[in-house]
């Protein structure tokens, strides 16, 4: 079963980071991808640009809207994900627990529906 584990955390803390820490922090990033990758889990995954980026679309009334920024104020933000083929939801949480942002953010992780 396909399983995406979206990955939530504070772009500020990433932000104050030294760059020698960052540099680690995405070391650790490369190793997690390359044990997915070798355990043969790995679908897909990327990180997203920062929130500042993003533009939310509405349709109120069969009239679009655009606003620039993210759906709703939050501490955290959606940063990247990966798309995992795990046996089962226990496999996929133990995962999600070796991404290193669990570390201060958070990792969602949901089951994706497949249409036939």
């Amino acid at each position: 079963m396909q399983y995406m584990l979206l990955i939530y955390s504070d772009e500020s803390q990433e932000q104050s980071m030294s760059e020698a820490d960052k540099q680690a922090f995405f070391g650790e990033y490369m190793e997690f991808t390359e044990a997915v990758k070798k355990a043969g889990v790995f679908v897909a995954g990327d990180a997203l640009q920062p929130i500042a980026t993003a533009t939310s679309v509405r349709v109120r009334e069969g009239k679009p809207s655009h606003t620039d920024g993210p759906f709703a104020e939050t501490k955290e933000q959606l940063g990247g994900y990966y798309l995992l083929d795990c046996k089962d939801l226990d496999e996929a949480l133990q995962w999600a627990a070796k991404i290193p942002s669990a570390r201060y953010g958070s990792i969602e992780v949901r089951p994706l529906m497949i249409w036939d």
